[in-house]
């Protein structure tokens, strides 16, 4: 009796043991993997660049889309999703702090610059003096868009402020007097027929059906600001994490980024 009742716990312990096994890696056993993604390029990112390259290799992707940047976070979380597409790494890494979540990059991807659009001027040359220029109005896009002036020698910064979080308040030189007109990011497409420019966000661009190319001048985009593939940190060594990394590094993705996705900056490792 007493080495049947060890059998017996023995054979509830291995099959316990297996079933945390079995949840860890769900939805694997059979090649499936579901990547979540908001609406519009990086859903089609998804669905036109990463999933035919999976498929080959014998997965069955589901890509499910979003219309914010909170609840893809929280599904991942949960593992809900395997994978999601949307953020860049300042976003993660402050969502992660807010939310005491363990999600993790996996690789960067091409991502839709900020451009300054305007309808009366075609060149930065032709913009007059006292122009009024609608800018994002949170602080990370709207030092993104301070960064693009600067660039195209249109404002001076003050050398001392941190990039990322630099200001209307650094500003130190205003070449042409812009008058900065501060916005949600939203409005920006929109705000090109009431402004004389507007610095808008390539996802808004893309979503108000604006050509990336018709920017008087786009983005020099820094790597903080490049979306990427998260995962759950614990899934980062997993292979079908290896396997969606590799999708994102093979020729065929990179073609139809050239082909559909014409404007997006590449990040570094690609350039390379």
């Amino acid at each position: 009796m007493k080495k049947l009742g060890i059998a017996i716990i023995s054979s509830v312990l291995i099959g316990l043991l297996a079933g945390c096994g079995a949840g860890s890696t769900a939805g694997k056993a059979d090649k499936s993997i579901k990547i979540g993604a908001t609406s519009g390029p990086y859903s089609d990112m998804v669905s036109k660049a990463i999933k035919p390259v999976l498929e080959k290799k014998g997965y069955k992707v589901e890509v499910v889309e979003f219309s914010d940047y909170i609840q893809p976070n929280l599904a991942l979380s949960k593992g809900d999703l395997d994978a999601n597409l949307f953020q860049h790494k300042i976003y993660l890494d402050t969502f992660n702090k807010e939310h005491s979540l363990e999600l993790a990059e996996l690789i960067s991807v091409p991502t839709a610059p900020m451009g300054i659009y305007s309808k009366q001027f075609k060149t930065l040359e032709e913009i007059k003096d006292g122009s009024e220029i609608a800018i994002p109005n949170d602080p990370t896009n709207a030092a993104r868009a301070l960064l693009i002036l600067e660039d195209a020698g249109l404002v001076k910064l003050d050398p001392s402020a941190n990039p990322l979080t630099v200001s209307e308040k650094d500003v130190k030189e205003n070449v042409k007097n812009l008058q900065f007109k501060p916005l949600e990011a939203a409005q920006l497409p929109r705000a090109l027929d009431g402004t004389d420019l507007s610095a808008v966000p390539g996802n808004f661009a893309l979503a108000a059906k604006m050509n990336l190319l018709d920017a008087a001048v786009l983005e020099k985009m820094a790597d903080q600001y490049r979306n990427r593939v998260a995962v759950n940190e614990k899934d980062l060594s997993s292979e079908w994490a290896k396997d969606l990394k590799a999708a994102v590094e093979s020729d065929e993705f990179e073609k139809t980024m050239d082909e559909d996705f014409k404007g997006f900056e590449k990040p570094e490792w690609m350039a390379d």
